[in-house]
């Protein structure tokens, strides 16, 4: 089971007063790179917010916001009746002009309108405590079928590997041939007497010299453990990105050693699904 870093969750608290909506997005990163937008009045609740997203959801750059939107005729602000009325006084004395007019200009100025201090409702808190945790679950979900439809595309591309593999198993003996007849050719060609024991001898050393038996097994053990992890009961990206370097250079090894046309073709085809496989880890938790 493996989730993506990728996610959406949304949960709306509806209150006798005002709307209360949480909004957690989620992005692919190294690490977790948590942003936390909220009102004022619940800024004292951001370090315990921060932990309980930090333990749920690991990784990711995640954007958490809490909005609010009054639904009833409550609002902390209050215009400041005597302040207003004496800058209006004042104004009728520098322009001429109505009450609306100067009404307008007035609330404009300092100390016109007065913002009381919220505080926050214990009992309002315990439900949006609960919507905070609806919206990570929300966002979970989310991972979860994002991280399926990756899976999906890992078997695949690691099935894809597989059979490229065998093939590459199947072309070994064909390729060490190969590499037999080149070199007995040159010697032939060079019109020179040689001692067959001794060139028998050097060839031996020149095949073992290019063998691939090793990586081919370590090759076939990495894919294995890949889909091993995938399958495990938790997501871990990081270890999925090691496994997938690992095999990388097996890959690689194959290539530098194979000396065979055919065999570094399917070596380029495995190395092309490899850098898919990577750029999709990117995004897995």
């Amino acid at each position: 089971m493996i989730y993506s870093m990728t996610g959406y969750g949304k949960s709306v608290l509806q209150l006798p007063t005002k709307k209360v909506t949480i909004e957690l997005k989620s992005l692919n990163s190294k690490n977790l790179d948590l942003n936390a937008r909220m009102p004022s009045i619940y800024r004292e609740k951001e370090l315990a917010i921060r932990k309980v997203l930090a333990d749920q959801l690991t990784r990711g750059k995640v954007d958490f916001s809490i909005y609010i939107e009054t639904t009833a005729e409550d609002t902390s602000t209050q215009i400041n009746v005597p302040v207003v009325k004496q800058y209006m006084t004042q104004l009728k004395n520098v322009v001429d002009g109505n009450d609306i007019e100067l009404l307008k200009m007035a609330v404009r100025f300092p100390d016109a309108l007065n913002t009381v201090r919220e505080e926050i409702d214990e009992t309002e808190w315990k439900s949006i405590e609960t919507h905070i945790e609806n919206a990570i679950n929300d966002l979970n979900n989310y991972r979860l079928n994002e991280g399926k439809v990756l899976e999906q595309d890992f078997n695949q591309r690691i099935s894809t590997i597989e059979n490229i593999l065998e093939k590459v198993i199947a072309m070994d003996p064909e390729r060490v041939e190969g590499v037999r007849e080149r070199l007995l050719k040159g010697v032939e060609e060079l019109k020179e007497k040689y001692d067959e024991n001794r060139f028998e001898q050097e060839l031996v050393y020149y095949i073992e010299k290019f063998d691939i038996t090793e990586e081919k097994v370590r090759l076939k053990n990495h894919l294995n453990y890949f889909t091993e992890t995938i399958n495990s009961k938790d997501s871990n990206g990081k270890k999925l990105g090691f496994i997938s370097q690992e095999m990388g250079r097996e890959i690689n090894t194959i290539g530098s050693k194979s000396n065979y046309a055919p065999m570094q073709q399917l070596v380029v085809q495995m190395k092309d699904e490899l850098e898919k496989i990577k750029e999709q880890l990117l995004n897995v938790l």
